[in-house]
Order: structure tokens, then sequence, then C-alpha cells
């Protein structure tokens, strides 16, 4: 095992300086908050991290939940991280305080979730799920539902979950068939089967809060359909005594990797004595859980940067270590007299090390910014400035999902490269962070789904304006960056992919126009990768021009050598992996069709 796995320092970084908490702590809703208490919320959440989650990180791989005699069977660290998280805050911090809540802002819950995810990417989703279905009932259900099932979420005696998948529908939510029946008592009956659970059930939590989507008879077809429910595993009565209400743990699923945070198969209803609870109006179900999607994404990309960063100081810290080969000497030989090298000297070993930089820094601060818009959406006092954080966030939020699951897989496996054959071994822990990610790039719609999502709707997002608008944001830091010595060039080279993207649309769009849905978003996971490169590549100009400044006026919090690495992973990412977008481009500008089906099929 590693010795570190986050850098607290940049965290605070990227989360005071980069993104201004402090324009968030302005507002009204946040006036009990400044920066010195912020950081030691957050020192109390590394703390907590390394007590409590990083030293069981490998255990919880190697005894993985399972399910036996009707339930599924955690690490015991699941009840530290329900019960001590939640009276540390972090299932209710960004809640009211009429609702049980601290009022911190998503930002610094961003931050602390990603300390946290670093350490041990298999605890945080139970009281992150916990978190999420909580702010369901609170945003959409009754007064009743909330005082009788949310307290005890919010403190961690209760889980909670979203039950969405069924056995025959994924992404296809318009196909589930899990049936709501009403009643003459108020309340309807389920029946059916959710697969994918996260968090489904364990022995740690009292009871388990299901928010589910179900169908009620005779509801419109399609997603028009769906209604919301809270289906708790044990009903509570008036005495707050708790009842079977026949949800079953059929099966859990044993995965290549977050083998410590269980999933789990659901059966509802068996026994016709399963009572669900309607949360708001009847279909508007996944309307409300929609609604609350664009902080489940984030949670996602915070997650797989976050694991991203657990493997970078890994593959840093053998990298300090291990001794290997010679340095060439300037006539191509090596002097085998000389001690051998570490290997952290050989530029390829550094280079890798610096992709791995780039991409963990470049996403956190990519994640951190999405929080933010989220913060300054909330908290607007006028409808065009909500307008205008809700349009950044819709627009950026496929990116932040993706980038840093596909970017974090490319990462983990450079890192797991520097290892050598060491980090194909199960003593290294890189294999480990290499199989938890790769989750990520399935969780809460796919990469594909995402990319769609991006091409098809965000490009189009109002006739263009958020396109409009976001790259009004990237132009006040291109501003910046030309007027810091220094960032010039970067800032150039970064103005030239904004204006390769707009070739590109202008190629593809015409293929909308004309109704060609198909042939238009065929290749939307390539656009993906092209766009995400260029909002990558803004993100580490918006640090490098943080970065610069603070060496140019000497304003600096930390050694001068942490300014100058920013820089460098910055030099890295423009010279390395920017370019990438001139053959993305090629790929998506030639007219070949040949992943479109053909009615005579090639592919056997």
């Amino acid at each position: 095992m590693a010795t570190k796995y986050v850098d607290l320092p940049t965290v605070k970084f990227l989360m005071n300086q980069v993104q201004d908490l402090n324009t968030v702590l302005t507002k009204e809703r946040y006036q009990d908050h400044d920066t010195e208490s912020v950081d030691l919320f957050l020192d109390s959440v590394k703390q907590f991290a390394d007590k409590e989650l990083f030293p069981y990180f490998k255990e919880m791989d190697e005894k993985p939940a399972y399910h036996k005699d009707g339930t599924v069977h955690v690490h015991p660290q699941v009840e530290k991280m329900m019960l001590e998280g939640g009276a540390l805050g972090l299932i209710s911090a960004p809640f009211d305080y009429e609702d049980g809540g601290l009022q911190i802002p998503l930002l610094v819950h961003t931050a602390a979730g990603y300390i946290l995810d670093a350490a041990n990417n298999h605890l945080p989703g139970y009281s992150g799920l916990t978190s999420g279905a909580a702010e369901l009932i609170i945003a959409f259900g009754s007064s009743a539902l909330k005082e009788k099932f949310t307290p005890k979420m919010l403190t961690g005696e209760w889980g909670g979950t979203m039950c969405l998948t069924e056995p025959q529908a994924g992404s296809s939510l318009s196909d589930i068939v899990t049936k709501a029946t009403p009643t003459d008592q108020g309340h309807y009956k389920i029946s059916g089967q959710k697969i994918f659970i996260s968090g489904g059930d364990h022995q740690y939590a009292d009871n388990i809060v299901h928010l589910l989507l179900a169908r009620i008879e005779g509801a419109p077809a399609g997603t028009k359909g769906i209604s919301l429910f809270v289906v708790p595993k044990f009903r509570p009565d008036a005495d707050g005594n708790l009842h079977s209400n026949d949800v079953t743990t059929v099966a859990d699923f044993q995965k290549m990797g977050q083998r410590g945070y269980c999933t789990t198969h659901l059966g509802f209803g068996d026994k016709d004595d399963c009572e669900g609870y309607l949360v708001g109006e009847v279909n508007k179900g996944l309307h409300y859980m929609f609604l609350m999607m664009n902080g489940a994404r984030i949670a996602v990309g915070r997650t797989a940067s976050a694991i991203a960063s657990g493997a970078y100081y890994a593959s840093l810290e053998y990298a300090n270590e291990r001794p290997q080969g010679r340095k060439l000497s300037s006539d191509g030989t090596k002097n085998l007299k000389q001690k051998q090298s570490l290997i952290v000297e050989h530029p390829d070993v550094r280079r890798m090390l610096l992709l791995q930089k780039a991409m963990v820094e470049g996403s956190m601060n990519l994640v951190f910014r999405a929080a933010r818009y989220h913060d300054l959406e909330h908290t607007a006092t006028d409808e065009k400035e909500k307008h205008k954080y809700h349009t950044l966030l819709e627009m950026i939020i496929p990116v932040v999902k993706t980038y840093p699951s596909e970017g974090g897989i490319y990462s983990i496996n450079n890192g797991l490269q520097v290892l050598g054959g060491y980090g194909f071994c199960a003593d290294y822990i890189l294999q480990q962070y290499y199989r938890d990610i790769r989750i990520c790039a399935i969780y809460e719609g796919t990469t594909g789904i995402q990319s769609q999502d991006l091409l098809g709707r965000k490009m189009m997002l109002n006739n263009g304006e958020g396109a409009q608008l976001l790259m009004a944001e990237i132009n006040e830091t291109l501003e910046a960056s030309l007027q810091t010595p220094g960032l010039e060039n970067w800032a150039k080279h970064l103005a030239e992919q904004l204006q390769l993207t707009q070739q590109l649309l202008e190629h593809l769009v015409p293929f909308a126009m004309k109704g060609d849905y198909e042939r238009f978003l065929a290749d939307a996971s390539i656009f993906m990768e092209f766009f995400s490169l260029i909002i990558i590549g803004w993100s580490w100009l918006e640090i490098g021009v943080v970065s610069k400044r603070a060496l140019i006026t000497g304003d600096i919090s930390h050694e001068a050598e942490f300014y100058e690495s920013k820089l460098e992973a910055l030099e890295y990412f423009f010279v390395y992996e920017l370019p990438k977008t001139k053959g993305h481009a090629e790929i998506l500008m030639h007219p070949s069709s040949v992943t479109i089906k053909k009615e005579k099929e090639y592919i056997s």
C-alpha cells in the first residue's frame, strides 16, 4: 500500500483559489461559513479518511460483500462510514438547516467527497446514495414522508438507494415494468424486480429506504408514465416500530472492482405486501429523478478522478523508490559502474507520471467547477442568473462525468506500466485501482449515452445558447492567459481548438438538419473525446493563470515548487494530450459510415 492517496493542499488550492470559493460563500445561504471553517471541515474529513477509510481499502477488496441467508454482509467499516460519517455531517452537509443539514456549498461537499473517494472508493457510495435518496424526499415528498424517513437517513442510521434498473430495462427506462397498484389506504402496492442496486442491503443499517421508479396501472407508455415511490425495506408504524415490507434481497453481484460496495438484486411484493408511498405527482418520477442527476454525475466524475488520484500517488511513490537501469551518457552508452537510477529519472516514466498528474488535477478542477455552477445556480437571486448557471452546468456535465471516467482508466493504465511486472501483481495496489475505476464509465449513463447527450442535445441547447455561454466562459480564461506572461502560446493553442470545434459542428449539424440523426450521432463518442480534451485544456489554463500570477506577484501560500509543478503538468497536457484532437477531428470529418449497420451485415 502507498502512504498517500490525495494531495490536500491541491484540493484546497483548486477549491479556494482557482474556483474562488469566496464568491460562493458571499451568498446569503452560506453566510455562516468562511474559508477558515471550511478548511477545518476538510481537515477533519481527511483525518477521518486517514483513520477509517484508507487503511481498509485493500482489505475490502480481498473480503468483498456477499449474500447469505437473505441478506448482504459487508465490511464492518460500512457502519463507521454511515454512523461516524453521519455525525461528521458527510450525509447531511448540503441540506437546509431546517432539514437537519449544515447548508455547506456543494463545492465544499464535493471536495470532502473527493478526499473520501481517494482514500477508499468502496465506502462513500453508501453515504452518498443515502444523501441522494433523502434529497429526493425532501425536494419532492410530502411533509409526512420527510418526517418519517429523512431524519434517520441523515444521521446514517438508515441507508438509502435509487432503484431504476430492471433485468429487461437498463438505460432504456421507458421499458420498466415494476408495477404500483393504488389502494384505498393511501399507499400503493409495489411488485417487481430491480437489479444493480448499489448499497441495496447490508447488516449495518436498521432500514434501507429505496427511491423506486414504477408504473401505475393505466399510466401512459414510455417515460411519461413513470412515477417515483418511497419503498422502505421495513415500514415504520406510528410508534416508530419497524415491520417487514416484503422487500427481498434476491442476490448480490460479484464484481471485478468496488467489491466492498455491495450491488444487489431486489424483489418487491413477492408476498403481495410491499407498500410504496408516492413522491410528488403521478407520472413525474423520471422528471424528479433526473432533476437530481447532475449531482449524481458530478459525484461519479469526482469518484473517478479521486480513484485516479490514489493510483497516481501510488505510482509516484514506487517510481521514487525503484532503482532500474542507468541514464544514457552523451555517447549513448551506459556506465555500468554507476549505481542504478531511480525510474523516476527516466523520461518515459516521467511522461507517464505527468500524464497521471495532468489527468487527475485537470479533472478535479473541472469537477469542482461543476459543483460551483450548481451552487451559483441554486443561490441566484434573479432568473437570468439562475438560467445562466443552470445552462453552463448542463453544457459541461457530460464531460464532467465522462472524462474522469475514461481518462482515469487511461491514466491508471499508465500507472500500471510505471510499476512494470509488479503492476500486474495483487501485492501492489495499482491493479485494484484499475479494476475499481472501470465501473465509472458505466455508472449514471454510459459513455455512449453521455456522448449522445453532449453532441445531440447540449451542443444544440436553446439553439446554441448553451454553447455560446460556455464559449464566453472559456474566452474569459483565454483573455486572462494572454495577459499572463508565459501562458500566451498555450492560450493560442486552445483558441485554435475552439475554431476546430466550430468546423466540426458545421460538418455534423447538417446531418441532423436533414433528419439523418443516426449519421449525426454515429461518432458521438469520438466527439466526446475531442471536446473533453478541449475542456480539460481550459481547466489547465485556468489553473495556470492562478499559479503563474502567484509566482509573479510573490503572493503565495505554498512553496514555489507547488505552483511550478502545476505549470509543468499544464505544459505536458498541451504538448502531449491536446494535439490528439486533430486525429479525432480527422475521424469526425471523414465520410465513412462503416459503423452504421447496413442491409447486408459483415460483422461475424
